[in-house]
């Protein structure tokens, strides 16, 4: 069994909290900053779930009132230039949001209060955001003379929204978000983390091979046309009808039981373009 210690690490805490579910939470307070140790330890911990077989899909949440204030702003005040420090945080920073979006498991964002700036980022690398009613999205960096996090942002929300929220640095509340269908759910504070945990044991309970096959397509397909795309569906499609999940849920369909799958299922393989 997955031993939900040993993949924690430093202000990065992870349980177990259903089948095949990891539960990861930012844990450095008071407000879940992103600095250089935080970030180092998210790509240890997601590089651990990836390797975990037991480990079909994961929930990000925090602890405290706030998901994420952003990045550490007094750690980007010392950064030197000649010394190479900015090339060095800006590799990491790029890092820790694709450990995110590069994961061959499902991620699902649990956001229990404001998430800001590299906060707002850090959910939305995740394939669905569910949110406290009480929380609030805002890009704040405009008012400390910086930017960016558009090329993430426009993965979920409208082209004006995106430049409203970035030029003006307004905060938005979830649930505005949700009626832009940024947001998948915004619920009670004290509903929010079962709710995220039952919507990822329904994701962990289906077809390893055939949910990282499929999470994996979705940044090709956008990339294609609608013609390209279906074909490139249909390729890995076609490899799941004959792969041994895709046997099992067939069977289980037709003898209306629940599917046994294997522990790993089929490795991760690039989707191929046709």
């Amino acid at each position: 069994m997955t031993d939900a210690n040993s993949m924690s690490d430093t202000n990065i805490e992870v349980a177990i909290a259903a089948p095949n579910v990891a539960v990861v939470t930012l844990a450095r307070p008071p407000v879940n900053a992103l600095g250089r140790a935080i970030r180092e330890a998210m790509l240890r911990v997601f590089d651990r779930l990836e390797a975990s077989a037991e480990v079909r899909c994961i929930v990000l949440t925090a602890s405290g009132h706030v998901f994420c204030a952003g990045a550490d702003i007094k750690e980007k005040q010392v950064l030197g230039a000649a010394d190479g420090d900015y090339v060095r945080a800006n590799r990491l920073t790029r890092d820790a949001f694709f450990c995110i979006v590069d994961s061959s498991k499902p991620v699902i964002a649990a956001v229990n209060g404001a998430a800001l700036g590299a906060g707002f980022v850090l959910a939305a690398c995740c394939d669905m955001i569910l949110a406290a009613d009480t929380a609030v999205f805002g890009m704040p960096e405009i008012d400390v003379g910086q930017g960016g996090g558009a090329s993430v942002l426009q993965r979920i929300l409208p082209p004006s929204k995106v430049r409203r929220m970035m030029l003006t640095g307004e905060r938005v509340p979830a649930a505005e978000l949700y009626r832009l269908g940024a947001v998948e759910a915004c619920l009670p504070a004290a509903d929010l983390l079962p709710a995220a945990v039952a919507l990822a044991g329904t994701i962990a309970a289906k077809s390893p091979a055939a949910i990282q096959r499929i999470r994996g397509s979705f940044a090709t397909v956008a990339a294609l046309d609608m013609r390209e795309g279906f074909r490139t569906e249909q390729v890995y499609t076609t490899d799941l009808s004959m792969s041994p999940d895709g046997a099992e849920a067939r069977r289980a369909f037709f003898e209306k039981r629940k599917p046994v799958f294997g522990a790993t299922g089929s490795p991760t393989t690039p989707i191929a373009t046709v």
